[in-house]
C-alpha cells in the first residue's frame, strides 16, 4: 500500500479495552474526531474487548467517521454498532481504489460481525484445453492456471463442468485421459470402444482431424454453436456428394444432437460475458443468486447466502457482496445487478484496471436480459425460502428434542461420539458437532485410539471423551448442552464416568441404542437425567434429529477408520525395525528380489547383504517369524492391499454397541 500510515486514537488499551472493567471510559468520539485526516482510507472499530466488530473505507475519512456520531441516527443496526465501540483505528491510503482493496482483506482476515461477510471463498472451476498437444486433452481444472492452454468458464459447479464435457466427449470424442495414461497405451482403450474416443493415443486419427474436432469442442463451449452446425453441414453435404454415406450419416447425427442441445439454451445475445445477481433478504438471512453467461452461453447459477448483521439492506448485501466476490475471481465485462449499489463507479475503475478490460456494471437493461435479470432475482427469492423453511423445520426438530430431555432453552450445540474399527484394528472415535442449522462440520473432529486393549469399545470411548472433554475445559471453550453417544448402557457408563471425573454436570447425555435388528426407528433413549429409557414413534421429530445427528456421527467414525485402516495396511512390516532406514530396505528387497523371498531367507542370507549387520539381520529374521515361526508367504504390498479391501465387506466394519 503506497503512503499509507496508521493512528491508534482513543483511551489506553488496558482500560478501554478490559471488558470486564464495570468502569472503563466511553469512548470519546469528540476528541478522536479532532484528529481525524479528511483524507482516503480503512477504519476498524473494536469492542471493549478489543474484537474488530466493523471495518469500512471512505473517500473522506473524517466525514464518514462523523457521521456515525451525530446525536440522531436512523438505523437501528448503526445504533447498536456505535453503542458498542471502544476505539477506531485509521489507515491512510493514497486513493479510494486503495481503500476498497484494503477493506476487503481486513474483511477476509477478521470477519467482523457488523459487516457483510461473503463465506464462500473456493475457486471456480474450468475446462482446460492443452492446445500446445499434438493431440490435445480437455479436463476439469481448479486453482490456479499455470499451464498454458486455453481456459473457458469460470462455472458454478463441478457438476456444470461434468456435463459439459460429457456433451462434448459424445458430440466430438475428444480425449479426456491424463497425459501419462494417454502416453502410454499401446491399444485403444474403452473409451473408444463406446465411441467416446477416436484413440488419438495408438495414432487411430490423424492430428489435422483431431484437431478440428477440438476446435468444434471449443467453438461448443464459448456458445458458437451456430458456426458449428454450419461447418458440419458442409462437411455432410460434400461426404454426401462423395458417396461417403457412413460419414455423412455420422455428421447427421452430430447436427441433430447440436440442434437439440442449441434449442435448450436460453437466448442472449452473441457472444455476451455477463453475470447477473440478484438479492434477496427475508427473516434476518440474505441470499445472493448469480447466473454466470460466458460468450453468450449460460454456464449456470449458484446461490450464496453472506453473513449479514441486522437490519443490513438489499443495497448494502448486494454492494459487499460485488467487492468481495470480483476480488477473488475473474471479473466479467458486464455485472448487471438487480438494483442499484453505492460504490459501482469506484468497483467498475478498480476491476477495469485489473487487466480485465473495461469492465459495467448497470441495472438496467432490456429484453431476454432483463428477463435473465429477473430470473436471478427470483432464484435467490426461492432460494432463500427454501433455506429458511429448512431452518424453520430444524426448529421444530430442536423443540421436540427440547422438550424429550426437559430443557429450558432450545439445544444450541450438540455433540455425539462413536467408535470404529475392525476387529480392533485401526481404532478411531468420531465426534461431530450440530448447532441450530444443522451440522458444523467445520468443528467435527476425529480421534486415533491407541495403548488400549484391542477391541475394548469403552476404552476407547473413555479415552475420547476424556481428551475432548479435557481440551474444551482447558481452553474454556463452550460445552454441548447435549452430549449423545452411540451405544447402550455400558458407553453410557463410560460417559457418565468422564462426566464426574472432569466435574461436569452441564450436559445433557443421552444413550442411543440400537434395537435386536438395528433397524431405524427401533432404537431406545437412554435418558440420564430423568433415570429412564424410551422409545420414540417413527415420525418424532426428537427422534428424527436423534437418528440424523448419530448416523453422521457413525458414517464420520467409518470414514476415519477406513483411512486409517488402509493407510496401515499399506505400510511394510520393516518399517518397524529399528535401525532399518529407506537404504537399507531398498538394498534388502532388490538383494533378495521382493518380500516373499526375503521371508524364506535365514539370518546368516540376511546378514550377507551389504549394509545389514549380524545384529540387525537377526531384528529382521524375528519380525518376519514372530515366536520363531516362518512365516506365511506375503503376497507383494498393492496386491495384499487390494485383496485385503475385497474380503472386508460392509459387516466387518462395525460401530460397537
Amino acid at each position: 500500500m503506497n503512503d499509507d500510515s496508521e493512528d491508534r486514537i482513543g483511551e489506553s488499551a488496558d482500560a478501554s479495552n478490559d471488558a470486564s472493567n464495570p468502569e472503563a471510559p466511553a469512548f470519546d468520539a469528540s476528541a478522536f474526531l479532532k484528529t481525524v485526516t479528511d483524507r482516503p482510507g480503512v477504519y476498524r472499530m473494536f469492542s471493549a474487548a478489543n474484537d474488530i466488530i466493523y471495518v469500512g473505507k471512505a473517500s473522506n475519512l473524517k466525514n464518514r467517521l462523523s457521521s456515525y456520531f451525530q446525536k440522531n441516527i436512523d438505523s437501528a443496526k448503526t445504533r447498536v454498532l456505535v453503542s458498542q465501540i471502544a476505539d477506531v483505528q485509521v489507515t491512510v491510503t493514497a486513493s479510494a481504489g486503495e481503500a476498497l482493496l484494503l477493506e476487503h482483506n481486513l474483511i477476509k482476515e477478521h470477519r467482523p460481525r457488523y459487516n457483510v461477510v461473503l463465506r464462500d471463498d473456493k475457486s471456480y472451476p474450468y475446462i482446460f484445453i492443452s492446445m500446445r498437444d499434438e493431440y490435445p486433452r480437455i479436463s476439469y481444472q481448479r486453482g490456479a492456471r499455470r499451464v498454458k492452454g486455453k481456459y473457458i468458464g469460470p462455472y458454478p459447479s463441478a457438476g456444470s463442468v461434468k456435463r459439459s464435457l460429457s456433451l462434448v466427449q459424445k458430440l466430438f470424442r475428444v480425449r479426456q485421459c491424463d497425459d501419462s495414461y494417454f502416453r502410454n497405451r499401446s491399444r485403444p482403450c474403452l473409451q473408444y470402444q463406446i465411441q467416446r474416443c477416436t484413440a488419438p493415443c495408438v495414432k487411430h486419427i490423424s492430428a489435422e482431424d483431431y484437431a478440428a474436432d477440438v476446435a468444434m469442442s471449443v467453438k461448443v463451449l464459448e456458445g458458437k454453436s451456430t458456426e458449428v452446425i454450419k461447418d458440419l453441414v458442409a462437411r455432410m453435404e460434400t461426404a454426401s456428394e462423395e458417396l461417403e454415406f457412413e460419414t455423412a450419416a455420422k455428421l447427421r447425427d452430430q447436427i441433430g444432437s447440436l440442434k437439440s442441445v442449441s434449442d435448450l439454451s436460453v437466448s442472449m445475445r452473441e457472444r455476451e460475458d455477463a453475470d447477473y445477481v440478484g438479492v434477496a433478504t427475508r427473516g434476518g438471512q440474505s441470499c445472493v443468486q448469480v447466473f454466470f453467461i460466458r460468450n453468450g452461453t449460460n454456464l449456470g447459477n449458484k446461490a450464496f447466502y453472506p453473513a449479514t448483521p441486522a437490519d443490513s439492506s438489499s443495497a448494502e448485501i448486494l454492494n459487499a457482496f460485488i467487492s468481495q466476490f470480483y476480488l477473488e475471481h475473474d471479473v466479467p465485462r458486464e455485472i448487471i445487478v438487480s438494483e442499484p449499489i453505492p460504490d459501482s463507479q469506484l468497483l467498475q475503475e478498480i476491476f477495469s484496471g485489473r487487466g480485465a478490460g473495461s469492465v459495467t456494471i448497470s441495472h438496467k437493461v432490456r429484453g431476454d436480459r432483463a428477463k435473465l435479470q429477473t430470473l436471478a432475482l427470483t432464484n435467490a427469492d426461492v432460494s432463500l425460502a427454501t433455506r429458511l423453511a429448512s431452518r424453520s423445520g430444524m426448529a421444530a426438530r430442536l423443540d421436540a428434542l427440547r422438550e424429550l430431555v426437559e430443557l429450558e432453552e432450545m439445544p444450541r450445540r450438540m455433540e455425539c461420539f462413536d467408535i470404529s474399527h475392525t476387529m480392533g484394528e485401526a481404532t478411531v472415535a468420531s465426534c461431530v458437532v450440530f448447532n441450530a442449522e444443522g451440522p458444523a462440520k467445520d468443528q467435527y473432529r476425529r480421534f486415533n485410539i491407541s495403548d488400549i486393549t484391542p477391541g475394548d469399545d469403552y476404552a476407547a470411548m473413555r479415552q475420547a471423551l476424556t481428551r475432548r472433554y479435557t481440551r474444551l475445559l482447558k481452553e474454556n471453550v463452550d460445552l454441548p448442552d447435549i452430549l449423545f453417544i452411540d451405544g447402550g448402557k455400558g458407553q453410557i457408563s463410560v460417559a457418565l464416568d468422564v462426566m464426574q471425573e472432569l466435574q461436569i454436570d452441564s450436559m445433557e447425555v443421552v444413550g442411543v441404542s440400537k434395537g435386536p435388528d438395528r433397524r431405524p426407528g427401533d432404537e431406545t433413549l437412554i435418558l440420564c437425567r430423568q433415570k429412564m429409557e424410551k422409545q420414540l414413534n417413527n415420525d418424532s421429530a426428537a427422534l428424527l434429529l436423534i437418528q440424523q445427528i448419530r448416523d453422521e456421527a457413525h458414517r464420520f467414525a467409518i470414514a476415519g477408520h477406513r483411512g486409517k485402516r488402509a493407510k496401515k495396511r499399506q505400510k511394510s512390516s520393516l518399517e518397524d525395525i529399528k535401525g532399518l532406514g529407506p537404504k537399507r530396505r531398498k538394498a534388502l528387497l532388490t538383494f533378495f528380489g521382493g518380500i516373499q523371498k526375503l521371508t524364506k531367507a535365514g539370518v546368516e542370507d540376511i546378514a550377507a547383504v551389504p549394509g545389514i549387520s549380524n545384529d540387525l539381520a537377526t531384528k529382521v529374521y524375528d519380525e518376519l517369524h514372530p515366536g520363531g515361526v516362518l512365516a506365511p508367504v506375503q503376497a507383494p504390498l498393492q496386491e495384499k492391499s487390494q485383496a485385503d479391501e475385497a474380503r472386508m465387506s460392509s459387516s466387518d466394519v462395525k460401530t460397537k454397541e
